[in-house]
This record gives structure tokens, C-alpha cells and sequence, in this order.
């Protein structure tokens, strides 16, 4: 088990909710459109939409580009990503005939080969036709080791909201009376096979404030989720309750078997409880602000904050390993296994069967290395084979029974390739995606800008290698800034097809706020320091200009979600330094934030705006920044009505405001799919060919 406090809710915005939305303001002329799915505030959508498409959507390069995009997210040749589970690999796989998808397995031996043959687990486009739904896959939890029972969630229409529905893998149908948990945010956690962790909407008063499960219970087959028992009830103000069984097989035989309850009070910080077989709970008495991680015998600790134990005080970011037997008792005995540095931070780690494989990000670039745990310090020795070029990425292939990782190699202009490494020996390659633009012309390189307060800020480009340095490149800045997320390199066929083969230059920015350099980048601009991932990201700007590799009026940006607030700020506290701006499932109005759906789980990102936070926090709000009388660059916003994460009503009301005013600004929400904007295929190449086109047509006037 991997740091189970973050299990059910991660990727900064990545957590849903369906929290109350108090009443707006009656000083906001604008608040109607908080109505998500109001017939007027749809008319007023629909109206938007078709401007929005009339103007972008309507030439032969769009439907171009759109079809090239459709054809890259649609592509057989794609890498299908598996996940063992029992004797067989499975991979859930999106194509032009299964837009909603196909749930499929296969064997190692047949995954090995250029194209395998796959055996339809679920199909989901024909279970949607049966059920007369929409449908769209949230993934299975299969109970160990008999692995016949799985607990799949479907959500409708891509919202976070979803149903779980019990699974039997050898019939390949659902269990007919089998446990069933209805629309609403939360899941199931198998007990066993007649048991299960049930954390959901019981009724009025079981929700957090920010719209998630605030009760855990013991749900038995054969019983009325009403008559599910109480295992923890968490407390106002909490953000997450939830429970998982946490076991570890040998031979079908459990070796390790522990139950665990997780008390989210907010990001980063959370409690973590041993259960005991007569439902008393013991605290893990580790600091909140660490990752918790139980895997056999041992406790990791990824930390955020300094930690002094045992007569030593470990830094933020370090890894740290213990007896979690030993801790329980009372010992405080530790073992460090990663110390961050100024230029190092740990990017994530893998357990095998036998090791510990540590991916350390080393100025945004990925080096691997293998722990094997012993008493005192854990023997240390590089990964054997590792790429050293590239965004690297490691999963265990089966944790318990073996000793392989898969490895994933990527950068903007090297398709992925998917690696099987068996530890200590030479990795072998077995599928890599197509190549679905021409890099060939193309360069890449790293940067560092020098921010407001001093702060060198690494940013990666990628430059046609004839570039003119001339200031007239049409460049995208894409940027993110929040949540301890890292933006790092990667293979993206839309962007090379987009922007890259036309030409362009991209731009990914490292600001503050992200995990590019561990805990301590992300809290260097939370709440009142929010300022400084703005200002890193205008130094990047600025950098691009004084490079001469483009200017002000042919520099675009674009970001979503969090990465939306950062382009809001762009666009109302930097507007001069970019031609064009894409604002995506963005957050923009920060006063009424914590009111809208999952806003106050952000709390501890941005603050609190009832409160005397306001004050710092209406200095990052772009809907109360924005000003009628200044000139702002060519904006096009995007969102989903389905968006049960971010409020649709921030993108809303802001186009509204800047429309009224009659700024240079377009519209489009796509009506079905969730936070990630689509449900299909079909709306992702929709919405990415707006967006590009859009950037283009702007700076490469």
C-alpha cells in the first residue's frame, strides 16, 4: 500500500464534490449563471458556443486539425497501459469504435507482441446501449487473491460523481443483488468477499463542507446500505473520510493484513488509524503533513514539513523508513532513505517484491535508483538501464510476487516507450507509441528566469533549431503552479500536430506552487505568497521576449483548473505581456471559491475567503481584478457543464463580465464530460483543435 491518506483524492483539483453553493452576492449582476444546468443559463451557453464555433470552427484547417487530433487520441498504435491483476494484464483502451471505451485483458506472453489479441472484459459503449446511459469508466478494484469480484465505478457523463457496481470477472457480468453503491462522491473498499468499506452520501449531514464522505461504514452482503455500521465519523471541517483493507499475500496465504481508516483534514494533511478486529482504532502517530505509506513491515514517511524524531529532525521532502510494528509500539527508530538537496527532490517510489526504487527529479530531470531494505541503512544501487534522458516513470508489476518495475521514457519529441525491467537486469522494451508529428526539425532545452524576488525558475522549450531569434515565433506557455504537481516533459501527439509542426514554439514553465523541487516549491507560494508562481510565470514571459524568441503580441498561454486561476492573473494582472490567452475548468472567482462544489477541500492552497484571508486573496481573484477600462489580449475560455470539481460559473461569469465590457472574448463549455473538459474522444479533439486554433490564428497574424 502506497500512502493511503492520498488514495482517494489526488492531482491538486483532482478531488470532487458536490458541497452546498451558498448564495452569491446580490452585488453579483452575474450570478445566475451559477445555475449549472438552468434552462436559461444553458440558453445562454448554447449562445456562446455557437459564436465561439462560427469563429474558430468553421475553416478547413480546423476540421484538419481536429480530425488529425481525433485520429492521434483514437490510434491502435498507442501504447495500451496495463495493470496485473491475478494472471492476467489489463488495459482499459479508447478507439474510434469503442468511444466510451473497452475494458480487456491479456497475457504477458501475448502483451508482448506487436498486437496482441485481447479477450472484452466490459465493453462499456455496449453496456451504455443496453442501459440507455452514458457511461464513463472510473476504474475497478478487484479483491485479492481470489480476484473473481471486482468493484467498478461509472460515472455519468464524466462527472466525478459515479456508482459502484459489483463485478464478477469470470462470468464478465455484473453480480446480479451484488453490492451496489448509488450516484454520489466516494466508493467501496473490499473487506472481503462478503465485505466491504462503504464511504458515500448517507443523507443529509454526511458530506464534509466540501462535498465529500465525512462517514466511513461496514457494509455486509445481503444487507440494506442502510444497515451498514459505523466505523468512523469524521469531524466538521474535515475533508475526506474514507477505509481500506491493506493486505499482503504469500501464496494465497495473507502474510500482512491490517485495516486502515483515513481522516483528511486538507491537502497534505491528514491522520491515518490502525483497526483493530474489534473496531477500536490506534493513531500513526506521524506528522499529518506527511505522505504515509505501509508496505509489509515497514512505515515510509514522505515528508513536508521538518520533522524531529528519535534525536535527529529529517528536512521537508525527505523519505524516511521504519518497523511499522516497532512505531506502533513506541519506537522512533528511522532510516533515511532520500535527503532532498537545493537541486534534487524526490518524484515518487515503487515497491517490488524485494526493493524500493526511488525516482528523484534532479532540476526537473529523472534519475532512478534501487533500495533493498536491511537493518540500519538499506543498501543502495542504480537502477540497471535507466534512460538518462527524459521524463521517467516506474510502477511495480506485481509488488508482491516479483521483482519487475514497468518504465515509461518520455519527452516532447521521443514517443513513450513502456519498458519491462526485471531489477538488476537490462530493461526490455516492449511497445512504444507511434510517431505522430515530425520533431525531426526541432530542439529541446532547458531554461532558468530569473523571478521578481530573485528566484531562478526552470523552464523547458522546444524551438524549431533554424529558429530566427528574431521575436516573431507564435509560442505557447503552458503552465500549472499548484497542488505539489510537477510539469515535466512528455509526448504529447496534439501539441507536435497543433503547434509544433506549424512551426511553433512551446513552452513549459517549473513555477513555484508545483513539485518540481519537492515540498518546499509548493508551499513558497501558497496563500498569501500565491504572488510569486505569478511573478515566476511573467519571468518566464519575460524571458521568452528577451531570448528574442518571440514577443509580447505573439506569445499565447494556456492553462486549466488551477492552471486556469494562473491564467486568469495572466490575463488580469499581466495582460500586456501575451497576444492570446486559453483559460480552461478554471477557478476565477476566489470569494465565492469555497462555496462552489469541492472549492473548500483548496482551503489550504489559497485560503479562506470568509475570512481575514480575503485580503490577500482578492489580490490573485481575476473576477475581481478584471477591469472595464483596460485593454485585455484575445481570450477564449472553455469549461463543462459536467465539471462537478471545478464550477462551470467561474468561466461563466467571467466571460459575461468581459464580454459586458466589450473585451476581445469567446466562450465554449462542452455540455456532457467532467473536470478533464470531455467525455470522449470524439469532445477532446473538439475542444483541443479550439483551443490551438484559436492560439494560432491569434499569433500568427
Amino acid at each position: 500500500m502506497h500512502a493511503l491518506s492520498n488514495a482517494f483524492l489526488f492531482a491538486g483539483l483532482a478531488v470532487a464534490g458536490t458541497a452546498s453553493a451558498q448564495s452569491a452576492p446580490a452585488t453579483d449582476p452575474y450570478a445566475w449563471l451559477e445555475d449549472v444546468s438552468g434552462e436559461t443559463s444553458l440558453d445562454w451557453v448554447r449562445a456562446r458556443n455557437a459564436k465561439a464555433e462560427a469563429e474558430i470552427a468553421g475553416t478547413p484547417a480546423f476540421r484538419q486539425l481536429e480530425a488529425d487530433i481525433r485520429a492521434i487520441l483514437d490510434s491502435d498504435a498507442k501504447i495500451p497501459g496495463v495493470e496485473k491483476i491475478g494472471g492476467y494484464y489489463y488495459n482499459f483502451w479508447k478507439d474510434k469504435q469503442h468511444e466510451r471505451g473497452v475494458w480487456r485483458r491479456t497475457t504477458l506472453a501475448e502483451y508482448r507482441k506487436p498486437e496482441p489479441k485481447w479477450e472484452t472484459v466490459l465493453d462499456l459503449d455496449a453496456l451504455n446501449k443496453a442501459e440507455n446511459a452514458k457511461w464513463v469508466w472510473h476504474g475497478a478494484d478487484c479483491l485479492r487473491p481470489a480476484y473473481t469480484r471486482c468493484l467498478i465505478a461509472l460515472s455519468p457523463g464524466g462527472s466525478d460523481a459515479d456508482v459502484t457496481r459489483e463485478f464478477d470477472l469470470t462470468t464478465k457480468q455484473f453480480v446480479q443483488d451484488g453490492f451496489f453503491r448509488p450516484e454520489a462522491k466516494g466508493g467501496l473498499a473490499w473487506i472481503d468477499e462478503n465485505t466491504v468499506y462503504v464511504f458515500t452520501d448517507f443523507g443529509p449531514g454526511t458530506l464534509t463542507s466540501s462535498g465529500y464522505p465525512n462517514i466511513v461504514k461496514e457494509w455486509k452482503r445481503g444487507t440494506p446500505l442502510s444497515a451498514a455500521k459505523t466505523v468512523y465519523e469524521g469531524k466538521p471541517g474535515d475533508m475526506y473520510i474514507a477505509a481500506m483493507r491493506d493486505v499482503t499475500f504469500d501464496h494465497g496465504r495473507p502474510v500482512y493484513q491490517r485495516d486502515f481508516v483515513s481522516r483528511t483534514l486538507a491537502f497534505y494533511n491528514d491522520e491515518l488509524y490502525l483497526r483493530s478486529a474489534d473496531g477500536s482504532l490506534a493513531k500513526v502517530d506521524a506528522p499529518n503533513s506527511a505522505q504515509k505509506g505501509v508496505h509489509k513491515e515497514w512505515l515510509l514517511l514522505e515528508l513536508r514539513e521538518p520533522y524531529a524524531v528519535g534525536g535527529k529532525t529529517y528536512a521537508p521532502g525527505s523519505l524516511i523508513a521504519t518497523n511499522f510494528n516497532d512505531f506502533m509500539a513506541g519506537k522512533r527508530d528511522f532510516t533515511a532513505l532520500f535527503e532532498p538537496t537545493d537541486h534534487a527532490a524526490l518524484a515518487g517510489y515503487a515497491w517490488t517484491k524485494d526493493h524500493l526504487v526511488l525516482n528523484v527529479m534532479e532540476d526537473v530531470k529523472n534519475r532512478l535508483s534501487v533500495l533493498t531494505p536491511g537493518k540500519g541503512d538499506w543498501a543502495k544501487a542504480d537502477f540497471v538501464g535507466a534512460p538518462t534522458i527524459g521524463t521517467l516513470g516506474i510502477g511495480a508489476v506485481d509488488a508482491e510476487d516479483s521483482n519487475a518495475v514497468w518504465l515509461t521514457a518520455t519527452d516532447f519529441l521521443s514517443p513513450t516507450t513502456l519498458s519491462i525491467a526485471e531489477i538488476g537486469k537490462q530493461p526490455e522494451v516492449l511497445k512504444s507509441n507511434p510517431v505522430f508529428f515530425d520533431g525531426g526539425n526541432d530542439v529541446i532545452e532547458q531554461h532558468f528566469a530569473t523571478s521578481k524576488d530573485g528566484t531562478q525558475v526552470p523552464y523547458f522549450l522546444v524551438r524549431p533549431k533554424d529558429l530566427a531569434f528574431d521575436g516573431k515565433a507564435p509560442t505557447l506557455l503552458y503552465g500549472y503552479g499548484g497542488f505539489e504537481i510537477s510539469m515535466t516533459p512528455a509526448y504529447s501527439g496534439s501539441i507536435g500536430k497543433a503547434w509544433l509542426e506549424k512551426g511553433g514554439v512551446y513552452a513549459l514553465a517549473n513555477i513555484r506552487g508545483g513539485g518540481e523541487y519537492g515540498p518546499r516549491w509548493h508551499q513558497a507560494a501558497l496563500k498569501a505568497n500565491r504572488h510569486k508562481a505569478y511573478e515566476d510565470f511573467a519571468a518566464i514571459a519575460d524571458d521568452l521576449v528577451a531570448r528574442k524568441i518571440t514577443s509580447p503580441q505573439r506569445l499565447g498561454t494556456m492553462g486549466g483548473s488551477n492552471g486556469g486561476l494562473l491564467m486568469g492573473n495572466m490575463l488580469t494582472q499581466y495582460p500586456e505581456k501575451f497576444g492570446a490567452i486559453v483559460v480552461q475548468v478554471p477557478l476565477l472567482d476566489m470569494q465565492r471559491y469555497s462555496h462552489l462544489l469541492a472549492g473548500a477541500s483548496w482551503m489550504a492552497e489559497y485560503g479562506d475567503p470568509d475570512t481575514a484571508d480575503w485580503s490577500f486573496i482578492q489580490t490573485f481573484s481575476p473576477y475581481h481584478l478584471f477591469d472595464a477600462a483596460k485593454t485585455y489580449p484575445a481570450t477564449l475560455f472553455t469549461t463543462s457543464t459536467k465539471d462537478d470539481r471545478v464550477h462551470p460559473g467561474h468561466a461563466r461569469k467571467m466571460m459575461a463580465k468581459m464580454e459586458a465590457a466589450g473585451k476581445d472574448v469567446r466562450y465554449y463549455e462542452n455540455i456532457e464530460g467532467g473536470h478533464g473538459g470531455a467525455a470522449n474522444n470524439a469532445q477532446a479533439a473538439h475542444m483541443n483543435a479550439l483551443a490551438y486554433t484559436f492560439l494560432w490564428n491569434q499569433l500568427s497574424k
